[in-house]
């Protein structure tokens, strides 16, 4: 089998994008947004603009650097290598503290079945072992990985797809106007305030990037895949949303753990609450799937630019980078085990604002380095390039703002301890290298 045989090409790597955006957040997103209301579609709409900008920011640079091995090495030659240092790190922390967030998901949509796992050391358990057939999926090859994460998109798009297609046969227009604006705020905060709320949903749009090296010619595949994983994203997102605010009340809707079931219920019956939650493990796990491939990724990169024990940035025959696969399914099971208690959640909650907060930093820094970038290209190429990277810069410092005191706290604290770390790193790096 040739090393182009076991790569991504254009459709999967796309599938890619899409799957690890599409998680199982767009399951429980409405209920969060329902206080706000049907207005937040305009949050959504926002969020989509920006998500595409940075999908067009990292499909310049692909095109620009197609070679480039992870995101810390691009950045850390145009910027500096402490900041590629940073970068390196900021997203590595991204990368598995989200795989954890996901496996915890699937776990809790295993327990509409198996009730014991509500349990804090059954849970616990279930949690970890979701990560490990996560981790011994992606072992056996990057394109039955990427196969995986395609057909557990398409399954667990069944129940959002129903609804953002046929839900419009049952819709409400006068529920859809009864919950517009719920929470009684001026258009522009509603939006603002929703906007900070749902761009989550977008991270991953960098996946196809971050996994570069293993996606088939990466200067045209992974823009196309980026911008069209992205695309695909926004419009299952805005229908599926719309639909949903004219079948169910508002305040029934912000207190449901399952608003696409009870969606559904409505369409077909009760019966389709346990197929939506059996379309949910597949999602979530797909997407588990999906991120487990870029946490590797991303593991190998920072091992190779000296920034992890050198030993991770080895492939296995296969072509997989099987060390950092194990590595990080070892350390994420110490960290789901350790931090196992009945306030899991609210911990969880926290980490994923800080993830939040990781990857604005890295998306600001992958701006800037286009802008760095953008004085070797063509007049009219380098004018449309620079558009883009300042309105998606604008973009990421705004959410940044929105996202509240406590993860600007944390995300300065972090750039504070990076820079300090930095000395003692690069002489580490030097010492490797010699």
């Amino acid at each position: 089998m040739g090393d182009s045989d076991n790569k991504l090409g254009l459709g999967l790597a796309t599938m890619l994008v899409a799957g690890n955006m599409i998680g199982s957040g767009i399951y429980l997103l409405p209920a969060a947004l329902a206080l706000i209301g049907g207005i937040s579609l305009g949050g959504w709409a926002v969020a989509a603009v920006g998500a595409l900008l940075l999908a067009a920011v990292f499909g310049w640079l692909a095109v620009l650097r197609p070679g480039t091995d992870g995101l810390a090495t691009l950045v850390g030659d145009r910027l500096g290598k402490v900041f590629g240092f940073q970068t390196a790190h900021f997203y590595w922390l991204t990368c598995w503290i989200g795989d954890i967030a996901v496996a915890v998901a699937v776990t809790g949509y295993l327990a509409f079945f198996l009730p014991v796992l509500r349990e804090t050391w059954a849970g616990a358990t279930a949690t970890a072992a979701m990560i490990w057939i996560a981790t011994l999926i992606n072992i056996v090859g990057v394109r039955f990985a990427g196969r995986f994460d395609g057909l557990t998109l398409v399954v667990g798009l069944v129940p959002i797809v129903a609804v953002g297609a046929f839900g419009w046969l049952w819709f409400d227009p006068a529920l859809f106007a009864a919950g517009w604006n719920v929470g009684g705020a001026a258009p522009v905060d509603a939006v603002r305030a929703s906007v900070a709320m749902v761009f989550w949903a977008f991270l991953g749009l960098e996946s196809a990037s971050v996994a570069a090296a293993v996606v088939r010619n990466p200067a045209r595949n992974v823009p196309l895949a980026t911008v069209g994983g992205v695309g695909l994203a926004a419009l299952v997102y805005i229908a599926a949303f719309a639909a949903i605010m004219g079948l169910l009340p508002a305040d029934r809707m912000a207190t449901s753990t399952a608003p696409f079931a009870d969606a559904v219920v409505r369409i077909v019956g009760p019966v389709a609450a346990a197929l939506v939650a059996i379309c949910a493990i597949a999602k979530a796990l797909g997407t588990l799937n999906g991120w487990v491939l870029v946490t590797a990724e991303t593991t190998r990169w920072t091992a190779a630019a000296g920034y992890l024990p050198r030993w991770l940035a080895r492939r296995s025959a296969r072509g997989t980078s099987a060390r950092a696969l194990l590595a990080m399914a070892g350390l994420m099971t110490v960290v789901v085990l350790a931090t196992a208690s009945p306030t899991l959640g609210q911990q969880f909650a926290l980490m994923i604002n800080l993830a939040v907060m990781l990857s604005l930093m890295v998306y600001v820094y992958c701006c800037l380095s286009l802008l760095r970038m953008s004085g070797a290209m063509p007049a009219n190429r380098r004018r449309l390039a620079r558009v883009v990277a300042g309105a998606a810069l604008v973009f990421c410092l705004w959410v940044a703002a929105e996202a509240g005191r406590q993860a600007l706290v944390f995300g300065a604290a972090l750039i504070g301890v990076t820079f300090a770390a930095w000395p003692l790193v690069r002489r580490g790096a030097r010492g490797n290298r010699e």
